[in-house]
């Protein structure tokens, strides 16, 4: 599978097609950054007034669906909760990234965009993330297209780490 990337830019967000952006958000960070607080403009503070009336609430793993009901160009938003911002380390950037590939996979999503969890919040770097993100995706059913919203400088540090996960995976493929 090939990884792909687009910048974290509202024009970069609106000119893409695809099924599903899977985003996660803290349970004691507001406002929302990165992704999360992209969409939330573009669909009216529509996470916000959510999250302010405790539908959602970014508890460890939480899982939310939100249609766009064609205010992007994507179809549908997946949210993981990723707990307290003072709880969020490696291990827990994978099991979230676990999750929302599962939940993309239960939904049957072919064609997804991916904000990494804690990225826009560096609570990771980008050289960890994507070697944890490629873990995690070793561990379950392969997604057939998924790209990154990433900025320009995480992009440029999580390349080489994906030419030699590329690599050893043709090393060890049958």
């Amino acid at each position: 599978m090939d990884l792909r990337f687009v910048a974290p830019d509202l024009r970069k967000l609106d000119a893409v097609r695809g099924e599903a952006l899977a985003v996660g958000i803290f349970a004691d960070l507001r406002p929302l950054r990165g992704a999360s607080g992209l969409i939330d403009w573009r669909l009216g503070g529509f996470l916000s007034r959510q999250l302010q009336a405790g539908r959602v609430t970014g508890a460890d793993r939480e899982l939310t669906l939100v249609p766009t009901n064609g205010r992007l160009s994507i179809e549908k938003i997946v949210i993981v909760g990723l707990g307290s911002t003072g709880r969020f380390d490696g291990d827990v950037f994978e099991a979230s990234c676990r999750t929302l590939l599962d939940a993309l996979h239960d939904a049957r999503v072919r064609s997804s965009f991916v904000a990494l969890p804690g990225r826009a919040e560096k609570k990771i770097g980008a050289a960890e993330a994507i070697e944890r993100f490629v873990r995690a995706l070793a561990t379950g059913p392969e997604p057939d297209e998924i790209t990154l919203v990433e900025g320009s400088d995480g992009q440029r540090e999580m390349e080489p780490v994906l030419a030699r996960e590329q690599r050893r995976a043709r090393a060890f493929a049958p």
